[in-house]
C-alpha cells in the first residue's frame, strides 16, 4: 500500500506561479511511475506531467514551457512548479504513482486561478 498526501495547492492571479508537493508513504520502494493529473469541473480528469523512474517525462501540450516536475526517491516525492498560470489551469490537482501496476490518488489539492 502507498498512502499519498499533497499539498501546495490554493488562489493565485493568472501570471503567477505555485508548487505543488505530494509525500508517498508506506511501500515505496517499486514505485515507478509519479504523476500529476487535474481534474476541472464539468470535464474528465487529465495527465498533466509524469515522470518514470528511469528519468522520461511526459507533459500535456497545455503546460509544457509553464511547469516542471521532479521527484525525489530517496524521500518519496514528486513535485510540480507550476509558472505563468492561466485561469484554465483552475482544477483540483491529483497525485498519482503507480506501484506494481496498481494505481495510487492522493486526494486532491485545488488550484484556482483567478483575478
Amino acid at each position: 500500500q502507498v498512502q499519498l498526501v499533497e499539498s501546495g495547492g490554493g488562489l493565485v492571479q493568472p501570471g503567477g506561479s505555485l508548487r505543488l508537493s505530494c509525500a508517498a508513504s508506506g511501500s515505496i520502494f517499486s514505485i515507478s511511475a509519479m504523476g500529476w493529473f487535474r481534474q476541472a469541473p464539468g470535464k474528465q480528469r487529465e495527465l498533466v506531467a509524469l515522470i518514470t523512474r528511469g528519468g522520461y517525462i511526459n507533459y500535456a501540450d497545455s503546460v509544457k514551457g509553464r511547469f516542471t516536475i521532479s521527484r525525489d526517491d530517496a524521500k518519496g516525492t514528486v513535485s510540480l512548479q507550476m509558472n505563468s498560470l492561466k485561469p484554465e489551469d483552475t482544477a483540483v490537482y491529483y497525485c498519482h504513482v503507480r506501484r506494481t501496476s496498481i494505481d495510487y490518488w492522493g486526494q486532491g489539492t485545488q488550484v484556482t486561478v483567478s483575478s
